[in-house]
């Protein structure tokens, strides 16, 4: 990716107050500008990698959901966490795989901004179930004694409905505003997803309250997790160095490794793009950033999670098996 060369137009190269440009109802969502036979070529390796990630993480939910064994908090989590990733992926990157084959990559305002507030909701969805994925863990290892009658299933069901309510409440002050704005041409958004940066850079006002209030969100939502996640980890592996059985040790460091793997590779790229924007990165460098945590992740993830998890793969060898006997 990073040795491609992006022929890019810059659409800060057109003035904003040119009076040919008018209000605009349409965005070019430019993704990458590249020959056509490269586009093929990305277009091919996109689209196997989106069926991949929807295959995997599809797979993963009806393991976990057809065995009855598996019907318990970790595995619910990781259930819904998978059923997340199926949408959050499924929110951009089908406009992105239809832009590689377009000559015109157009995209309404209305389209733009309701793929803003799905993407940045789902994600924020993501960000609350990894905390509960990482509250679950501490509990059941901190708190073996008092974590089957704290974790019960009303409760693990309520934890997914928040996840999901908070996730999608996040965003929608924002987006409500965002909707009442104005933008002017050029309509030219340089990038794969529609962006906030990008939009804001179009409007035909500058909203410097709205921009500054979607930064702290932004930056709530994804430093508040991680400051969660991290202190529910630290506090596990304070307890699970005290554990005097090496087995037990090495149970619960497997349990915990594929977790933190994950809110490594989830939370680095977010932090990069919109914790510290101010770093100036230039377009193609986010264009690449936003590709590793809007595809590569929810990639990886299935893989993460079942590679070393005997439960989840005998859980797949049936669902395989099943299909096989048909």
């Amino acid at each position: 990716m990073y040795l491609l060369t992006l022929q890019i137009t810059d659409p800060m190269n057109v003035s904003k107050t040119d009076s040919s440009f008018g209000p605009v109802t349409e965005f070019i969502l430019l993704g990458f500008s590249l020959e056509w036979q490269i586009q093929v070529l990305l277009f091919s390796l996109f689209t196997t990698t989106y069926v991949l990630t929807i295959t995997g993480n599809g797979a993963i939910v009806c393991a976990l959901w057809c065995d009855q064994r598996l019907h318990i908090p970790m595995y619910i989590f990781l259930r819904n966490f998978s059923f997340l990733e199926i949408w959050y992926v499924s929110s951009s990157v089908p406009k992105m795989l239809v832009n590689f084959l377009s000559e015109t990559k157009t995209i309404s305002v209305a389209g733009c901004l309701l793929q803003f507030y799905f993407f940045f909701s789902l994600g924020s969805s993501e960000c609350f179930q990894l905390c509960v994925m990482a509250f679950d863990r501490y509990l059941a290892i901190c708190h073996p004694l008092h974590y089957p009658t704290i974790m019960t299933g009303p409760l693990c069901a309520k934890l997914v409905i928040v996840c999901w309510v908070c996730g999608f409440l996040w965003f929608l002050v924002p987006i409500i505003f965002i909707f009442q704005m104005t933008f002017c041409g050029p309509n030219i958004i340089d990038h794969v997803v529609c962006d906030p940066g990008p939009l804001f850079a179009l409007a035909c006002a500058s909203a410097p309250m709205i921009q500054m209030f979607c930064y702290i969100q932004s930056s709530l939502v994804i430093v508040g997790s991680f400051i969660f996640i991290l202190g529910s980890y630290t506090l596990v592996l304070l307890a699970v160095l005290r554990v005097p059985s090496a087995t037990g040790r090495r149970k619960a460091f497997s349990t915990c490794g594929s977790h933190l793997t994950v809110v490594s590779l989830f939370f680095g790229p977010l932090m990069v793009m919109y914790v510290n924007p101010g770093l100036g990165h230039t377009a193609g460098v986010q264009k690449v950033i936003t590709l590793f945590y809007a595809m590569v992740t929810p990639f990886f993830n299935p893989i993460i999670y079942s590679l070393r998890n005997k439960e989840i793969q005998a859980a797949l060898r049936k669902i395989l098996g099943s299909c096989n006997i048909k």
